[in-house]
């Protein structure tokens, strides 16, 4: 599924997002930046060691944050480690972290000149996230970032399965 929102294509595909070609591809990232299993052990794993070189220079990163380094091997230009929070029952501020990794994802890309970047679905794997709430706070943060903000010209969320696309295809069409 693809639409235009203010000059930005947002784009929703069933992918691997270790392949995706646009200049920054995001990784749901811990906040030690260790790797992990899930889109964490699969981008480190094919984008090789510098990506991990490069998050143990940097540390850490707080969760509802986001850090930018090389991408190795990768086809693309740049992994943004951006971390989600963990999922215990919707009243410990997790929309509002879950909203602030995307945001501060999008805002480095903008930062560093990038012009496109592709989304995994943050925290609705081993953290727990229910895909259903996680789409709407992902798609809402990201078409009001781009609404507020110029440069992007192409969001893409690459998502794992056909029911995570089905159910990111549904939020959207609710914006």
């Amino acid at each position: 599924m693809e639409t235009v929102r203010d000059d930005v294509v947002l784009s929703l595909v069933r992918g691997n997002i270790t392949l995706e070609k646009t200049d920054a591809i995001v990784n749901a990232a811990n906040s030690r930046l260790a790797g992990g299993g899930g889109v964490d052990g699969a981008i480190h794993r094919a984008g090789g060691s510098g990506i991990m070189e490069a998050c143990r220079r940097i540390g850490g990163c707080p969760t509802g944050s986001a850090v930018i380094t090389t991408a190795g091997n990768l086809s693309t230009r740049y992994v943004i480690h951006a971390v989600g929070p963990v999922y215990r029952d919707g009243r410990h501020g997790e929309d509002r972290l879950l909203a602030e990794a995307y945001r501060t994802s999008l805002e480095l890309a903008i930062k560093t000149g990038l012009k496109s970047i592709a989304f995994p679905s943050i925290s609705t794997g081993a953290y727990g996230y229910p895909i259903d709430k996680a789409a709407e706070v992902a798609l809402e943060t990201v078409t009001a970032f781009i609404k507020a903000n110029k440069g992007l010209s192409l969001v893409r969320f690459v998502l794992f399965s056909d029911n995570d696309l089905v159910v990111y295809e549904k939020a959207l069409r609710k914006l």
